[in-house]
């Protein structure tokens, strides 16, 4: 059976107001995609998402991951317990972060979303410039609702 969305799917709404809020800020999916392979200290994290992005054309974000904002979020990503802090005293860049076993389930969740979006990808496009443009997406009118 599957799910049900309606007003009272009480338990579902929840679960993806808590799930949104583990992903707010911008650079929770590049640090949650960045971890993934290795742990990594925190000014290869800062470097590794900044030419990534660079490589990428900047898509995603508008301009490169500034420390502050990278502090902030992995501050908030170790406490929703998604990424944790190694200190490692004896090495360089002692300061080491690595997913912890929520974060990589919350990434592989991830993945049905991210291909939703490609595959509609076109269709929020348009539905964003006829918005821009006081326009009604296409096929929906205030009526039809």
């Amino acid at each position: 059976m599957g799910v049900t969305l309606s007003d009272e799917s009480l338990p579902y709404r929840h679960g993806i107001h808590e799930a949104m809020g583990a992903l707010s800020g911008q650079w929770v999916t590049a640090v949650l995609a960045s971890l993934t392979a290795r742990p990594m200290t925190y000014s290869k994290l800062l470097e590794h998402i900044n030419r990534t992005e660079e490589r990428l054309g900047w898509v995603t974000h508008e301009r490169p991951l500034r420390q502050k904002v990278l502090t902030d979020t992995l501050h908030r990503m170790q406490r929703d317990g998604l990424v944790v802090k190694i200190d490692r005293p004896s090495t360089f860049g002692s300061t080491w972060y690595q997913l912890t076993p929520m974060g990589r389930s919350l990434l592989r969740a991830l993945l049905p979303l991210a291909k939703w979006a490609e595959d509609h990808r076109g269709e929020l496009s348009r539905a964003r410039a006829a918005h821009a443009a006081g326009k009604p997406a296409d096929g929906v009118s205030p009526d039809s609702r």
